[in-house]
């Protein structure tokens, strides 16, 4: 059973994933920095000094000044400045991910374009009187009975 668990843990597909899991998690960690920490503050200058992180309603109809202050209150809230963030940061790494996925399937339509196969040598012709298909070996036309050079 461990050779069998061995066997199965080192192959190729196995690590590749491993890695990938591993990458992905660093890299939607760097994204997630440059959402909050690098794109959105300038954005929400923009917008007027908005502080994304404490965009919410509080459920509770009550008025708080931070997202922090109500839910020390103990008010339940809908956090749309963090769901807004959320969606910034899943359309970075969706169009990071479509554009890597984008390069490699050229660069293998590249690698595996196969040499076409010559074209097939033509069987028919046409008649020069009546414009009909014939084949490429008759010397008199089937339908008109022109003879053919």
């Amino acid at each position: 059973m461990f050779q069998e668990f061995k066997k199965f843990v080192m192959r190729g597909n196995v690590i590749d994933l491993a890695v990938g899991i591993i990458i992905g998690g660093a890299f939607g960690k760097i994204v997630a920095s440059f959402v909050n920490d690098v794109l959105m503050p300038p954005i929400g200058m923009l917008l007027g000094r908005v502080d994304f992180k404490n965009l919410f309603v509080a459920l509770d109809g009550n008025k708080y000044v931070t997202l922090a202050d109500a839910q020390a209150a103990g008010a339940a809230t809908i956090n749309y400045g963090n769901f807004i963030s959320t969606v910034i940061d899943f359309l970075i790494i969706a169009f990071v991910i479509f554009i890597m996925i984008r390069m490699m399937n050229r660069a293998r339509d590249r690698f595996d374009k196969k040499p076409e196969a010559p074209a097939a040598a033509p069987t028919t012709k046409q008649c020069p009187y009546c414009f009909t298909d014939i084949s490429i070996r008759a010397t008199r036309c089937p339908n008109c009975t022109s003879e053919l050079k």
